[in-house]
């Protein structure tokens, strides 16, 4: 079974970073679109960003654009997910997940993706 280990979250001040890691193992993540995304307590999972394949095109979402930068090491089967200026409002389980096509499409969205992590928390305060 494909395998995606996401580590890094934890406790931070607001205006702090973090830099969210995902480890793919089992399967080749060069030929995916990996995404990140986020699910705070009562809310649905939203999408965060997105990487195509060979790293050329990249999404973000509005809340985390000019803050969040996302990043793959193909040749180490690894995503990156690099969090600065946190805010409170950035509290959640973060998760990351492979898409088995290999550009991100016209928006982030869960029901598009096939393998996920079992997520990280970031809790940011303020």
């Amino acid at each position: 079974q494909p395998q995606l280990v996401e580590s890094g979250g934890g406790l931070v001040q607001s205006g702090g970073s973090l830099r969210l890691s995902c480890a793919a193992s089992r399967f080749t993540l060069h030929y995916y679109a990996m995404g990140w995304f986020r699910q705070a307590p009562g809310k649905e999972r939203e999408g965060v960003s997105c990487i195509s394949s060979g790293g050329s095109s990249t999404k973000y979402a509005d809340s985390v654009k000019g803050r969040f930068t996302i990043s793959r090491d193909n040749a180490n089967n690894m995503v990156y997910l690099q969090m600065n200026s946190l805010k409170p409002e950035d509290t959640a389980v973060y998760y990351c997940a492979a898409r088995s096509i290999s550009t991100c499409g016209s928006a982030v969205l869960p029901g598009a993706y096939d393998v996920w992590g079992q997520g990280t928390q970031v809790t940011v305060s303020s």
